[in-house]
C-alpha cells in the first residue's frame, strides 16, 4: 500500500503551498495529490507523535504563523481553523513538545515561540515567546539573533534551539503549566560558523550541527541527564578545493548511526559522511549531485534506504537510493514541485 508524503513550498516565489503526494513502498517514486494554498508559504512541516495532525508554519514577515491540519483523510489535509501568529517574524521551523507547538522565529525579535493545543491538535494562541539575545560577526546574517530550529532531546525532557545570528545552541525546558521557556544551558560555537540546524545519533548520546556559514558540522556530545552539549570537532561537508559560495541546510543520519548526509547549497550536491562506532568521528567519503538548483532540506523514507532532497531554485523534488553498504545515494527519479522546501513522510 502507497504511503503518503507531505511537501511545504514558498506561495510568495510561485509555489504551491502544502502538496500531499503518494509514494510507491517499492520504488520510493512520488505522485502529486493534490495542493492547497490555504496557507502562504509553509516552508517547515511536523506531525503530531500520533500523526493525526499536520502542523505548518507560515514564513512571513513581519509577522508569521502557523497553522494545523487535520490528517483524519490523510490524502487531503483540511486546516483545523487558521493560522494563528506566532508573534514573531519568518519562522523557519517547528516541533511539538508536552502538549505545545514550538516555532523558531528567524526575523525579529529571533526566538522561539510557545502555542497551545487543543484537544484535537488544534492551535490555541501563543502563550510565551523566549526572545534570544546576541549577535555575531558576520555584518549581514549575523547582525541580530536569528532562531532556525527548535527541537527536543531524545528523551523528551529538554529543548534544544539553534540560533545563526548569535552562533549559539540553547538547551532549554519547557513549563507545561505556564508554557514558558527557559533557558538552562547556552553553548557557544566557533564565532561566524552561522548553525541552522541539529540532529541527533541514534545512541542519544551524540548531536550534529549543521552550520551554514561555513560549510561544516559540529559533533557535539550530548548529556542528557545534565543537558549539556559539549562541541568535539568540526567536519567539512566540501570536497577539498571547491569554490564558490556555499549555504548547507540540512544533515540526517542513518538510522544505523553508520552515515550522515549534508545538503550544499550553492555547491547543489549532498555530502555523504562515514560515522565511525563511537558516533565522534565523521569523514567526508563523497559528493553527489542533488539532482536540482539550491537543496533547502533533506529526509530519509521511514526504512532509511531512500534519500529524497528538497530543490528549491531549480522546484523539484528528487529522490535517490542509497548504497547500504557505501552510503553513496544513487538518483532514482523526481517530481516538479515550484519553490519546494521540506519534504515530510507521513
Amino acid at each position: 500500500m502507497a504511503g503518503h508524503v507531505y511537501i511545504g513550498s514558498f506561495t510568495s516565489a510561485g509555489g504551491r503551498g502544502l502538496t500531499t503526494a503518494a509514494v510507491d513502498p517499492d520504488t520510493g517514486a512520488l505522485t502529486a495529490l493534490g495542493d492547497t494554498a490555504e496557507v502562504p508559504n509553509p516552508s517547515f512541516l511536523a506531525l503530531s507523535a500520533d500523526g493525526r495532525v499536520l502542523y505548518a508554519v507560515s514564513e512571513t514577515e513581519p509577522e508569521g504563523a502557523a497553522a494545523a491540519f487535520s490528517l483524519a483523510d490523510p490524502a487531503a489535509p483540511a486546516l483545523l481553523g487558521g493560522p494563528v501568529p506566532v508573534r514573531g517574524g519568518a519562522p523557519t521551523h517547528l516541533c511539538v513538545h508536552r502538549g505545545h507547538l514550538l516555532t523558531a522565529n528567524y526575523a525579529a525579535p529571533g526566538g522561539i515561540s510557545v502555542l497551545a493545543l487543543g484537544d484535537d491538535g488544534s492551535l490555541a494562541a501563543v502563550r510565551s515567546v523566549l526572545e534570544h539575545e546576541g549577535d555575531g560577526p558576520h555584518p549581514d546574517r549575523q547582525e541580530a539573533p536569528h532562531a532556525h530550529a527548535v527541537l527536543p532531546d531524545p528523551t523528551g525532557r529538554w529543548v534544544l534551539t539553534v540560533d545563526l545570528g548569535t552562533d549559539s545552541v540553547r538547551v532549554c525546558e519547557l513549563l507545561a503549566d505556564s508554557g514558558a521557556l527557559e533557558i538552562e544551558r547556552e553553548l557557544g560555537l566557533r564565532s561566524g560558523i552561522g548553525p541552522r540546524h541539529l540532529t541527533f545519533h541514534p545512541d542519544g548520546g551524540h548531536a550534529y550541527v549543521i552550520n551554514e556559514l561555513d560549510s561544516a558540522v559540529t559533533v557535539c556530545r550530548w548529556d542528557a541527564a545534565k543537558g549539556s552539549l559539549r562541541p568535539l570537532a568540526e567536519t567539512r561537508v566540501l570536497p577539498e578545493g571547491a569554490d564558490g559560495e556555499n549555504y548547507p541546510s540540512e544533515l540526517v543520519v542513518s538510522p544505523d548511526g553508520r552515515f550522515a548526509w549534508a545538503a550544499n547549497r550553492g555547491h547543489n550536491s549532498i555530502a555523504v559522511l562515514a560515522l565511525d562506532a563511537s558516533g565522534e568521528r565523521l569523514e567526508l567519503t563523497e559528493t553527489v549531485p542533488c539532482g536540482g538548483d539550491w537543496p533547502r532540506h533533506l529526509t530519509l523514507d521511514p526504512s532509511g534506504r531512500r534519500l529524497y532532497a528538497a530543490n528549491e531554485r531549480s522546484g523539484d523534488v528528487t529522490w535517490f537510493d542509497v548504497d547500504p553498504g557505501t552510503g553513496i545515494p544513487k538518483q532514482s527519479g523526481s517530481l516538479e514541485l515550484p519553490a519546494v522546501s521540506c519534504v515530510l513522510f507521513g
